[in-house]
Parts: C-alpha cells; structure tokens; sequence
C-alpha cells in the first residue's frame, strides 16, 4: 500500500514539473488579449469602391453579434455542442475519443472550438502530445482570460475554410458570392462542416465528401431542434451550388493599385499585408471607366491600322460538339471574345461565342482586316470572307459587330 502511494505521488510530482515547463512556453494574458486578425490591405477609389486587395489570407472580419444566429448554431453542432458548458475542453469528449480510438485503431481528435483557437493563434499543427498538452492548458487559460463571445468572435473570423478563406464571411464570399445573412440552411450547414477538414470536405474539389458532411451538420441540428424537420428536409435534398467566386473590384485601375501597394511596403514593409490598411486613393470610378475605354479603344483602332494578323488556332480536329468547351479555355479581352467559325460564304460568316452568342460578321464590316506584312506595311481590303477564314478557325470578335 505504501509503494503504491510513493508511486502515485511520484507521479504528481512528474506530471506537475512537465506542466511547470510547458507553462513557460504559453503566451501572456496580455498578448491574448491584444491578438489581431491577420486583414489584408486594400486599396479604394474615393467613393470606398474596392480597387484591389493585397494578402495571402482573405479575410473579412465580422463582430460575432453580428453574425447569422442560425449560421452560429450550425457552426457549434458541427465543432463543439458543448461549447457555452465547458471550461475549455470537453472531457466528455476526450474519452469518447479515446474509446473510439481504442476500438477503430484510428485517431479521433476531441477539440473544442477553445483548443481550435488556441491551437491557431499560438501553436503549430505538429501531432505530439507535448503540443498536445500546451493546448489544453492555453484553452484552459484562454478560457480565463476572454469571454465565450470573444473566443467564438475569434474563431469565426480566424479559422482556415479552404481557397484562401480565413472565417465565415471570407469563405461565404469566396464559395457563394454571398455576404453571410444570405446564406441558405443549407450553405450554412456546408460552410459549418468546412474546419474539420478543409480540403476533404471542400464543395469545390471534393463535392462527395462535402455533402455527405454538411447533411452530418443537418442531421445534428435537427437532433438539437435548432431547425424544423420542414427544414432539415428541403436543406438535405438542396443541390451543391459552391463555386469558385473571383473578387470582384469595381474599380478597374491595376496599375494604381501597384503604385499603392509598392509605396505601402515602403513605409510600413511586409507587415503591411497583414495589418487591415485600407489606402483611399484620388480615383474616381466614372473618371477611370471612361479613361479605360478611350485607351481601349485607341489600341483597337491601332491594331485595325495594321491589318488583320490571323486566326488564333483552327478546332479542324476538334468535334464541333466540344467547340464551347475549348473556347472556354481561351481567356477573353474586355468585351472581346474568342469565337469559332460554324459557316462561311463569300460574304459572311457565322460565328459561335465562348459565352454561346451566335453572331456574324460582313465582308462590309470587315473591310479593315487588309493581310498585315510588316508594322508599315499592309495589304489591300479583303474581297471575299473565304479567303480571311474558314469553317473551325478561332479569332477574337466583339459581339455588337463592330469587327
């Protein structure tokens, strides 16, 4: 009996001196309560209209009280059903995993949102119970530090939801173009099962596994009644709409926005990526618009002077039922399009659109595309559309005709 208590307070002794030790390495209070969301610098005209956005992360900030009540609940079914009872970590869970990692002879995670944060802000992603442990204890710490409403603020704007998104208002933007109050159950429930496994179960790249996840999401938060079986049923059945969204900038003015940005790192260096500057500049959308079209337009009108410079590529060996498909891997230019030539006579030709305009074009109208020799050098006008293309030929044509 005496050995097995020597045991035991040997023990203390151990566990104690390694948590004394992993102590050491934890962040202050006050650096966790000064932590700072990694934004990206963007650039604006004068009216606030978005130029462009410099940053490795995308990331758009929301105050937690603003965020969807639905969207929350959704996020706490997928991650930590217990998250306003518990102290930081679930022990519940802990040795549920355990268990079932003693069953399965896999390794089943028992984080909560607290050990999320923790783990993102302060710690790396190494698989050691040393890392493992100091996680634990900064969850217990964070936990005494911050409000549930303040861990939850940063994990909401925190967290890695593939594509570049960092948080929820990011990732609705960036996989449904969508700002989060116009989410559906569904796209909600999809982005609240995204932090478990962001590439796995990612919409875009892995639409399988990402359905089968969100209608887990479903499934618990009918389970928690926190939707109706009405909604649990036209949520589950509801097509995967994700996709890839491009930023939208209003403003078209790239090389101002490099003026920016190079004078930005100047000043403040590589933290300026990072540190949520926005930068109003001079530029007027109107102004800019009309400045981008007269410039546009003058090298249109410079490219006409110097004839016709030839097809693109020929589609002679491509089925005509894959034509749209290859079109679509020829970038546009602005307004113009690439399009293939579906049928030709002496003086017109028919034309299919990457984006399925049928438009045509007149030996008229096309009287600028003299056969271009050199630089000063042109031919005469053509007097037949047959000996400019023919049938499978790509060229770039504006869809209002003017060619």
């Amino acid at each position: 009996m005496l050995w097995c208590l020597k045991f035991i307070f040997i023990g203390l002794v151990l566990v104690s001196f390694v948590f004394l030790i992993l102590q050491k390495n934890l962040p202050s209070t006050e650096k966790i309560s000064t932590i700072q969301l990694k934004t990206p610098l963007r650039v604006f005209s004068s009216e606030g209209l978005l130029i462009a956005e410099f940053g490795d992360e995308r990331r758009k900030p929301v105050d937690i009280e603003k965020a969807p009540e639905q969207l929350i609940k959704a996020i706490l079914a997928s991650e930590d059903g217990n998250f306003y009872s518990h102290f930081g970590v679930d022990l519940k869970g802990i040795l549920r995993a355990i268990i079932n990692n003693y069953r399965s002879g896999s390794r089943q995670g028992a984080s909560t949102i607290t050990q999320q944060v923790a783990r993102n802000y302060f710690l790396s992603s190494e698989q050691t119970y040393s890392r493992k442990i100091r996680e634990i204890m900064l969850a217990l710490k964070l936990e005494s530090t911050l409000s549930k409403s303040q861990i939850l603020n940063l994990y909401f704007n925190k967290i890695f939801l593939g594509h570049r998104s960092y948080g929820f208002a990011a990732a609705a933007d960036v996989y449904y173009g969508k700002s989060l109050d116009e989410l559906s159950i569904s796209e909600q429930a999809m982005l609240a099962g995204l932090p478990k496994a962001p590439s796995r179960n990612n919409p875009i790249s892995n639409p399988e596994r990402a359905e089968l996840r969100r209608n887990y999401v479903l499934e618990r938060l009918l389970s928690n009644k926190w939707i109706s079986e009405n909604e649990y049923q036209a949520s589950i059945i509801a097509p995967l709409t994700a996709k890839r969204q491009t930023a939208q900038t209003p403003v078209n003015a790239p090389y101002v926005a490099e003026m920016v940005r190079q004078k930005v790192l100047e000043k403040y260096g590589e933290k300026a990526y990072w540190q949520g500057l926005d930068v109003y500049t001079h530029i007027k959308q109107l102004n800019q618009n009309a400045a981008n079209k007269a410039l546009r337009q003058s090298l249109l009108n410079y490219d006409k002077r110097h004839g016709f410079r030839g097809t693109l590529k020929s589609f002679k060996d491509i089925p005509p039922e894959n034509w749209l498909e290859e079109l679509q891997t020829i970038q546009p230019s602005g307004n113009i399009l690439p399009a293939v030539v579906t049928d030709i006579t002496k003086k017109s030709a028919s034309l299919l659109t990457r984006n399925k305009q049928k438009i045509t074009i007149t030996l008229e109208n096309s009287s600028w595309a003299k056969k271009h020799i050199s630089a000063d050098v042109v031919g005469n006008s053509p007097t037949s559309l047959n000996n400019l293309l023919k049938i499978t030929d790509v060229v770039y044509v504006e869809p209002d005709n003017k060619n």
